[in-house]
């Protein structure tokens, strides 16, 4: 159940679709849905928009994608802010809903979505990325879905986590993170550890005891079914960035953590600003996986899940 966060241009994206913010009578735009009108070719994007305009806000429509990589091009008018007195939320939300329906009903196996409403539409962007995480989060789960979902970003404004988050991360990295011995160390690469326990023993064992189902577990791990199933094979080695997910999915402390870390043949370095990010959330027992990465996100680490 992937979930990403992707700084890149939209239009260059190779998925099965692209959403497209669009205005409700699906004529070309400025911003997001100008630049794919272009990269898509204009006059024919048009004819093909001009068929099923117009549309409510938070309707879907798809249209071929044209000259883009992408094969299809779904577009969605989203709310423009008002205040949030006005039913935006729910319209916003529908916006993620009916494009990731639309999406899986013409075999999309993955799909890359702007952050709806954030631009011109003046929806405020923390709002914004609660409202699509959480939209795009419940549909995966509801749908028992493995479609691969990118949120796609130029520059990392559009995905700041609350500034009083940032203020109490930033405060326990300062008195955590040790510099010295930072450069010598890449973040997410601490030297290996031998352990006699196969991973994915340790991990079945933890998931039996901690009373969940490998549903819930790879679900809230933002890992998709079939990787899951590969995480369960004996022979198994994970990467660092799988071990830490399942270990936020399973809510361990950072004890647990750090066995299970070791199980993978990791370890927690307090040289590595990835291990201190993780160690902040789970110290405070806060388990949001897409929360962890959008602060991740802002330090330029490597994101939780696949």
């Amino acid at each position: 159940m992937p979930l990403s966060i992707v700084r890149n241009d939209i239009t260059k994206m190779k998925v099965g679709a692209i959403v497209n913010a669009a205005n409700t009578r699906l004529q070309m735009g400025g911003g997001v849905c100008g630049a794919i009108f272009y990269a898509a070719g204009p006059p024919q994007l048009q004819t093909a928009c001009d068929k099923l305009a117009p549309i409510k806000n938070g309707d879907a429509v798809i249209t071929d994608g044209f000259a883009l990589p992408a094969k299809y091009v779904i577009h969605t008018a989203g709310p423009v802010y008002k205040g949030g007195n006005y039913n935006e939320e729910e319209q916003l939300r529908s916006c993620y809903v009916n494009s990731l329906s639309l999406a899986d009903e013409n075999g999309c196996g993955s799909i890359a979505f702007p952050l709806i409403s954030s631009g011109i539409f003046g929806y405020p962007k923390d709002e914004a990325l609660s409202v699509a995480t959480n939209a795009i989060v419940g549909w995966l789960m509801e749908n028992d879905s493995d479609m691969g979902v990118s949120l796609v970003v130029f520059d990392k404004t559009a995905f700041m986590p609350p500034q009083e988050l940032l203020s109490d991360v930033r405060t326990f990295i300062s008195e955590n993170y040790i510099h010295e011995r930072a450069e010598k160390i890449q973040d997410n690469q601490p030297p290996q550890i031998e352990t006699e326990t196969p991973f994915s023993q340790a991990l079945l064992q933890l998931i039996g005891r901690k009373g969940k189902t490998d549903a819930e577990v790879y679900k809230r791990a933002n890992i998709g079914r079939k990787s899951f199933a590969k995480i369960q094979s004996p022979d198994y080695r994970p990467d660092k960035n799988t071990v830490a997910a399942l270990a936020v999915s399973l809510e361990l402390s950072l004890d647990e953590t750090g066995e299970l870390l070791k199980c993978g043949g990791f370890a927690l370095s307090k040289s590595a600003l990835f291990d201190v990010i993780l160690e902040y959330f789970i110290t405070r027992r806060k388990y949001d996986i897409y929360e962890i990465n959008n602060v991740l996100f802002e330090y330029d680490q490597d994101i939780l899940g696949e």
